[in-house]
């Protein structure tokens, strides 16, 4: 398990700035979240096409951050086809999603000075989160990880839910991106 890795092998690394809702290749859309998960379920109901699709949230300044991440989350998996999840299987890997985005965005509120912004990309395989924020520290499990204690149970979490996760650090400007990747459903 690497925490200093940039990204995962055959990853591309985080999408360009300006990322909102449109799969890749489509045209930006009206505008980026900015606080607000605008509805991301097609008025007709049908998720939209497979192919690589991105959405962002702005979360610097706003309060009430974890749930709302976490509600715009939910959102993207609606609209990505992952809920209504069809199975347990499905319905546990969209829980999974969530409860890893909770994770990293507490993280960054405990940590971190608060986050700055929430990244999600999905392809057929994979769904890959990423927070970025202000903070100077190294995200890390907890080591030993004792279960009976409260708190310190984030990135244990992250851990044992994720393919991989990560820091991205980009040299001369503060802050990182903690990203964490998970396997789409059966």
């Amino acid at each position: 398990m690497s925490t200093t890795r940039p990204y995962s092998p055959g990853d591309r690394g985080p999408e360009p700035s300006g990322a909102s809702g449109a799969s890749e290749g489509d045209a930006p859309g009206s505008g980026a979240a900015t606080g607000t998960a605008a509805p991301s379920v097609p008025t007709d109901g049908a998720p939209q096409p497979r192919g690589r699709q991105v959405r962002s949230l702005r979360l610097a300044g706003e309060s009430g951050v974890v749930p709302m991440a976490r509600d715009f989350a939910r959102q993207a998996l609606y609209a990505w086809g992952w809920l209504p999840a069809a199975s347990a299987d499905q319905r546990a890997a969209a829980e999974d999603v969530l409860l890893v985005v909770s994770e990293l965005v507490t993280n960054a509120c405990l940590h971190a000075e608060g986050p700055d912004a929430l990244f999600l990309a999905c392809d057929n395989k994979v769904i890959r989160v990423e927070v970025s924020d202000r903070g100077t520290g190294q995200p890390a499990p907890r080591t030993p990880h004792r279960a009976g204690r409260p708190g310190g149970h984030g990135m244990f979490i992250v851990q044992r839910l994720c393919l991989d996760w990560g820091v991205v650090r980009t040299p001369g400007t503060p802050g990182k991106t903690v990203w964490a990747e998970l396997g789409a459903p059966a």
